[in-house]
């Protein structure tokens, strides 16, 4: 008992000895002092403008387009060959050159066929006869019904010979379907030709077709008589435009390409424009000519809303707008803009309200 008294007295001293040491070091860790190379509390270091460019806002044209490519195919386009099979004795056209439709172009040995020809035309009059004297019996009573009708079906059978004859001479010559170009040969006269033997290719290239294949999304937009523009490289190495007018439209959408083909056709007089040419083409869906278009990386969207910011007296400061139509770079802005507004077009990311900003590409 009394070693527990003596040690409460001596632990009572040494608090009492510590007691201000530990006040003051509490004092300190809850009210710190500022430290003498750092600034005050309410200290506020000046921002430094963020450089951005610029464009003042003023209405302009704004087309919204179906772009795609395509080729140049013929108005038509046959491979010729003869209807029979024979040697070919004659061949009358020069490749490369222009042919009228129904003109001769090539001709195979028909000397047996003209020969039965003159054959039966030869008992042509006879049968013409027989006929007629028949008949006139037949008008006496002094032939049957029977007799007239057999030499008369005797006549009929001897023309239907003679008609195929004809017909069978006229697959010996190889005529022109249509107007239009004649390609290169592949055979030479004495060849012996069938029906698959191909002669020539003959092309109609005025007018001159183009086909191209735009997105489903747009099948509605196009339909005969819409207005297309193509380009392509003249042979004097000019990229020049022409205008065509859509003549058909594919029944279905591709279900692969997901993808609707579709034909135009360019008058092509002069015949400057090669089928199989390559090509682009591009769709005028909708055309504004005073719009107020921004460029589209001007937009932030934000919270279902889209943001531009506009520079005022130096600072960046945000505006709502309501969008129209859209192109590849542009965006139409139908409010929140007026024409002379300064737009922000670059760092729009890391702006915020009233920051300060300097413009590079205005003075």
């Amino acid at each position: 008992m009394k070693w527990c008294v003596m040690i409460v007295i001596v632990l009572f001293i040494i608090g009492m000895i510590a007691y201000p040491s530990l006040k003051s070091q509490l004092t300190a860790l809850r009210n710190p002092q500022p430290d003498a190379g750092s600034p005050p509390a309410d200290y506020s270091p000046r921002r430094p403008a963020l450089n951005i460019n610029a464009e003042v806002v003023r209405q302009q044209a704004l087309s919204e387009k179906i772009i795609s490519t395509g080729s140049t195919i013929p108005d038509e386009e046959v491979d010729l060959s003869f209807e029979s099979s024979g040697k070919i004795i004659a061949i009358y056209f020069k490749e490369g050159t222009q042919v009228k439709a129904g003109d001769l172009l090539a001709k195979i040995n028909d000397k047996p066929l003209l020969a039965q020809q003159k054959k039966l035309e030869a008992e042509l009059p006879l049968a013409k006869d027989r006929v007629y004297r028949q008949r006139t019996l037949l008008e006496k009573d002094a032939v049957s019904q029977e007799a007239f009708e057999q030499v008369t079906t005797e006549y009929e059978k001897l023309m239907a010979d003679i008609e195929l004859v004809r017909a069978n001479i006229a697959q010996t010559e190889l005529r022109a379907p249509f107007d239009g170009v004649i390609g290169l040969r592949s055979v030479s006269e004495g060849a012996y030709a069938t029906p698959s033997t191909m002669i020539a290719k003959l092309t109609k290239v005025s007018p001159i077709k183009i086909e191209f294949s735009i997105p489903e999304r747009y099948a509605s937009d196009v339909r005969e008589g819409t207005v297309v523009t193509f380009s392509l490289m003249t042979s004097d190495g000019v990229l020049r435009d022409f205008r065509a007018s859509v003549y058909a439209v594919e029944s279905k959408v591709d279900m692969v390409t997901r993808s609707l083909r579709v034909r135009a056709t360019y008058p092509n007089e002069n015949a400057s424009i090669q089928p199989g040419r390559y090509l682009s083409v591009e769709i005028t869906k909708q055309e504004i000519r005073d719009a107020m278009a921004i460029p589209s990386e001007a937009i932030i969207p934000e919270m279902g809303k889209n943001i531009v910011y506009l520079y005022k007296g130096g600072r960046a400061q945000p505006a709502e707008i309501v969008t129209g139509m859209r192109t590849e770079s542009h965006v139409q802005a139908l409010t929140g803009l007026s024409v002379g507004d300064t737009l922000i077009t670059t760092g729009v990311m890391q702006l915020r309200t009233d920051m300060p900003v300097t413009i590079d590409n205005l003075n």
